[in-house]
């Protein structure tokens, strides 16, 4: 299909989470109406959609309603059945493929993709019964990381194993479910590259980001990351070349790690818009959800130049504690722009929204992203 899909028309998002919200944001400000499915009724995509259809995710009379209203459909997490995409498939345009989508649902799937290209990944041993167990350090080294293959994010489903024996009671813990077992990297950083791809092939990218983790979730994100030239440009390919061999249409994002020897290795695909690529929505000329929503309706894609260094950081639900956050610390600063996601509940480990503080240069952009973190805090 090479038609454009023009302002005026209704889209399609499945799931109503903060990713759904910013796509929403970014289409109704195109001057299109948006469509959120989510089982959620206070859902933050859902209670800003021209439309919300609160059903759960399978459900067959809301998926045909949402197919009949909506021009196309996509999706803000890689959780959403592949059975649902297909199901829609059938009946609208559906970015990205439910094709596309399964082969980033289980991580063990996920790395043999991955591997099939060619592309370097951190050793790992699938583990899909206790039995699989002892014959893991024919493949890998300890210290290690046991994830569940399925449904695992911001560090769920991971525990750290430094022999053979904390694999088998971590593989317990995790109710033996499928899992896969990683080799730990010696790492000097982690980044990662958030792409759109288009109906045509054609490919853009928006600038390496350099990220940094808290007990497993992400906590912040500086542009340009502190890579070289070539260490960059080797991410951009193979996450092209990710998105390529997926057939992937839509805006996309490709996490990895940087080892103390310099190369470069895949860890995870996200098939959707990123936490990492939110310093997008102020630092670049075009959003990755402005960009999502040009890749969905088959636009060109926009400029994705960065503008200005910058460094996001993630405010979890743990910076509001017994009270609402200072938030004038924050809005006194002319550079920095903050962004919640409309969650009525903080919780600790909950993503709560985020600010971009554009500077000269990243060390400046870091420096006051710190002290302002520090002073946002509730009592």
């Amino acid at each position: 299909m090479n038609s454009q899909i023009l302002p005026g028309a209704t889209l399609g998002m499945l799931g109503g989470g903060q990713l759904g919200r910013m796509f929403t944001v970014a289409a109704q400000t195109m001057g299109y109406k948006v469509l959120v499915l989510d089982p959620d009724p206070g859902s933050p995509a859902g209670i800003i959609a021209d439309k919300h259809l609160c059903a759960a995710y399978d459900d067959e009379q809301a998926l045909a309603e949402m197919a009949e209203i909506c021009a196309a459909v996509t999706t803000e997490f890689e959780n959403i059945p592949a059975q649902t995409l297909a199901f829609l498939e059938d009946k609208t345009t559906v970015r990205p493929s439910s094709k596309a989508l399964a082969q980033t649902q289980n991580r063990n799937v996920e790395k043999n993709f991955i591997a099939s290209l060619g592309i370097a990944t951190a050793p790992y041993v699938p583990i899909q019964r206790r039995e699989d167990i002892a014959e893991v350090e024919k493949t890998i080294q300890f210290p290690a990381i046991l994830k569940v293959a399925t449904f695992g994010y911001d560090g769920k489903g991971q525990v750290p194993c430094d022999n053979l024996d904390d694999v088998y009671k971590a593989f317990e813990s995790l109710g033996e479910k499928e899992c896969v077992l990683e080799q730990k990297i010696q790492l000097e950083r982690e980044i990662s590259v958030v792409l759109a791809r288009s109906e045509t092939g054609s490919m853009t990218n928006f600038p390496v980001a350099e990220n940094a983790h808290v007990n497993g979730i992400l906590h912040s994100t500086t542009v340009p990351a502190n890579v070289s030239a070539e260490q960059s440009q080797a991410a951009i390919q193979m996450a092209d070349d990710i998105a390529r061999g997926l057939g992937y249409i839509g805006t996309m994002a490709v996490e990895f790690f940087v080892s103390t020897d310099g190369d470069i290795i895949a860890n995870e695909i996200a098939p959707r818009p990123h936490n990492s690529g939110h310093y997008t929505l102020d630092a670049c000329h075009t959003s990755q959800f402005e960009q999502q929503v040009r890749m969905l309706c088959g636009l060109p894609a926009g400029d994705c130049d960065l503008v200005s260094p910058v460094v996001m950081i993630n405010t979890l639900g743990d910076v509001w504690g017994n009270s609402e956050p200072k938030w004038d610390q924050l809005l006194a600063e002319p550079n920095v722009k903050l962004h919640l996601y409309g969650k009525k509940e903080a919780r600790v480990g909950r993503k709560m929204g985020h600010f971009n503080v554009l500077a000269a240069n990243t060390d400046d952009a870091m420096a006051q992203a710190s002290r302002l973190f520090d002073a946002i805090h509730g009592e």
